[in-house]
């Protein structure tokens, strides 16, 4: 099975073996496959090998969720928050957008970067801004975007980059919200924004079954 490549009309009810049709705002489902950590399990999702229209769709849904916090550019976390930032900008009417990077150019200022790990990436590396792309920045209220947050390691080190950029965003906005884990160490002066958000599975006769308690609360487009 391909995933992320189409929507498909919802409603399909649990146990679940490999994937999980996962609602969407307008009542589709998105068909995720699932990931077992052992007694728990949580939905995939790889941005950069979806098809352009599930792309489209779920940067749309993004932008509606991010419109009423008055963003005015917006700053995407590499590799996969990429996807989704500069259709987002362009949905909210910006001119262009700020992208954070994984690699450190000649003329780059190491006081402008900060460690990085993931739960899907193992080992660590630096996120960097471009020292040139400050004036987008400075005094301006900052939408940072991602693909997803899981555990929030990644998000929290976009908070870091940005506070070393001298801003705090206004939110995170993300494609989607996995479960919860990411709810105990995230700032409460930082809303979370999604298209649509996931809870984790927990092992059920023939398979898994969502624990709706662990499905984050998140601004939601209408």
């Amino acid at each position: 099975m391909e995933f992320w490549q189409e929507f498909e009309p919802g409603g399909a009810a649990p146990p679940y073996g490999g994937s999980m049709p996962v609602p969407m705002p307008d009542g589709h489902a998105l068909r995720l496959p699932l990931r077992d950590y052992g007694d728990v399990a949580v939905t995939g999702f790889i941005a950069n090998q979806a098809s352009f229209a599930v792309v489209r769709r779920l940067a749309g849904w993004m932008a509606i969720a991010a419109r009423p916090l008055g963003a005015e550019v917006v700053c995407g976390l590499p590799t996969l928050g990429h996807v989704f930032a500069p259709l987002v900008a362009e949905a909210l009417d910006h001119s262009n957008w700020v992208a954070a990077g994984y690699s450190e150019k000649r003329w780059y200022d190491r006081r402008l970067s900060v460690p990085v790990s993931s739960s899907t990436t193992p080992g660590e590396r630096r996120l960097w801004l471009d020292p040139r792309i400050l004036p987008r920045l400075e005094g301006r209220r900052v939408l940072l975007v991602d693909d997803v947050i899981s555990t929030g390691s990644s998000a929290r080190a976009g908070l870091a980059l940005l506070a070393a950029a001298g801003v705090r965003p206004v939110a995170l906005l993300v494609a989607m919200a996995q479960g919860d884990r990411w709810r105990a160490e995230w700032p409460a002066d930082v809303p979370v924004a999604a298209a649509f958000a996931t809870p984790l599975l927990r092992r059920v006769p023939g398979g898994w079954a969502p624990d709706e308690a662990t499905r984050p609360a998140v601004i939601r487009p209408d």
